[in-house]
C-alpha cells in the first residue's frame, strides 16, 4: 500500500467540515444599493440566502443555484465577498463553512420580488437597504457578511469582469498518441472534466472563450461554449508550440485591462507567462484546473481563494 492512504472512518467523516455557499446579492436603487435577505419559515430566521453543495459541485456554482432555488433570481457572481464557520443547529459538533460572492440579477426585470412563489424553505424575500438589512438579519455572523461586502461597496470592489484562467483536462498520452501533437484529444476523464466546468463558467456570466488551438483546449471548453451560444476563439498564441514568453505576456496583460466576462484555456507550460502578463503569482493548476481573477478598469479587483 502506498503513502498514507486509509479507509475513510467515522471520524473522518464528522471532522469534515459542511461545505455551503450563498451570495450577497445586490441591486442599485438610485444613489443607493439594495441587498436580497430570505426569510426561512423552518428556522423562522432571517439570513442571506446560501445553501449546501450537491456532490462534485463547485461553491461558485452552488452558490448561483441556492440564490435561484430560494429566491427565484438568476444571479451571476462578482468578487468573493468573505467565507465564515459555524457550528450548525441541525448538526451538532459539525463545522460548517460557508463561502460569499457578490451578485447582480442577470436581468433587471426580474429583480422584482412581486411574483415571488414561496417553497419549503423560503416563505419572503425582501430587497432592504443596507442599514436595514443589517437591522433584520437574526445572525451576528451574516452582519458581518454584509459589512465585508459594504466596505467592498465603498472600494468600489463589489463589481468586476471575471476572468478564469484553465488548464485543457486530462488529455491522451503524449508518448501513445503518435501523431501530431496538436490533434491529441481529451481522454474520458477530461471530457468530464469538460462538462464539469459549464456550470462554473456560467456561474460568473462568461461570454468570451479563448483557447488554444490545440484539440485538447477546444475539446475542454467547447460544452461551454455550446451551451452559452458563444464562438472559441482560437490562437496560436496560447498554444504549447508556438507560445512565447513576450507575445503571452503582452496578451495577458491585454486581458488585465479588457472589461468581458472571460475565460481563457491554455496549457501547463505557457501557464506561468499568462500570470505574469496578469501580474499575479503564477499558481500551479491541475488538469481541469482553474484561477479566477477579477478586474475592473484595467486594476485587480481580487484574485479568488482556492475555496475548493
Amino acid at each position: 500500500m502506498q503513502g498514507d492512504w486509509r479507509p475513510a472512518t467515522l471520524t473522518d467523516v464528522i471532522d469534515r467540515p459542511i461545505l455551503a455557499a450563498g451570495a450577497v446579492v445586490w441591486r442599485p436603487v438610485g444613489d443607493r444599493l439594495e441587498v436580497l435577505v430570505i426569510h426561512r419559515s423552518r428556522h423562522d430566521d432571517w439570513s442571506l440566502p446560501k445553501g449546501k453543495l450537491d456532490p462534485g459541485e463547485h461553491l461558485a456554482a452552488a452558490a448561483v443555484r441556492e440564490v435561484l432555488e430560494e429566491t427565484g433570481l438568476a444571479v451571476r457572481l462578482g468578487p468573493p465577498v468573505t467565507a465564515h464557520e459555524y457550528e450548525p443547529r441541525t448538526d451538532p459538533g459539525r463545522t460548517k463553512r460557508v463561502a460569499y460572492w457578490s451578485a447582480e440579477p442577470l436581468d433587471d426585470t426580474r429583480a422584482s420580488t412581486a411574483d415571488y412563489q414561496p417553497n419549503d424553505e423560503v416563505d419572503e424575500v425582501r430587497w432592504l437597504g443596507l442599514p436595514a438589512a443589517a437591522g433584520v438579519l437574526t445572525y451576528p455572523r451574516d452582519v458581518v457578511v454584509l459589512e465585508r461586502f459594504e466596505e467592498s461597496v465603498r472600494a468600489n470592489e463589489h463589481r468586476s469582469s471575471p476572468l478564469v484562467v484553465l488548464r485543457h483536462g486530462s488529455a491522451q498520452d503524449r508518448a501513445e498518441w503518435g501523431r501530431d501533437d496538436r490533434d491529441r484529444p481529451l481522454t474520458a476523464e477530461g471530457r468530464e472534466q469538460a462538462e464539469a466546468v459549464v456550470r462554473l463558467l456560467s456561474a460568473y456570466g462568461i461570454d468570451g472563450v479563448l483557447s488554444s488551438d490545440a484539440e485538447r483546449c477546444v475539446q475542454t471548453v467547447q460544452p461551454f461554449a455550446t451551451e452559452a451560444g458563444v464562438e472559441i476563439d482560437r490562437d496560436v498564441r496560447w498554444s504549447e508550440q508556438d507560445a512565447r514568453r513576450r507575445d503571452v505576456a503582452t496578451a495577458g496583460a491585454a486581458l488585465r485591462h479588457s472589461g468581458r466576462r472571460l475565460v481563457l484555456c491554455t496549457h501547463r507550460q505557457v501557464l506561468p507567462w499568462v500570470f505574469e502578463g496578469l501580474r499575479v503569482a503564477p499558481v500551479s493548476l491541475e488538469p481541469g484546473g482553474f484561477q479566477v481573477l477579477h478586474r475592473r478598469k484595467g486594476e485587480l479587483v481580487s484574485l479568488e481563494p482556492r475555496f475548493a
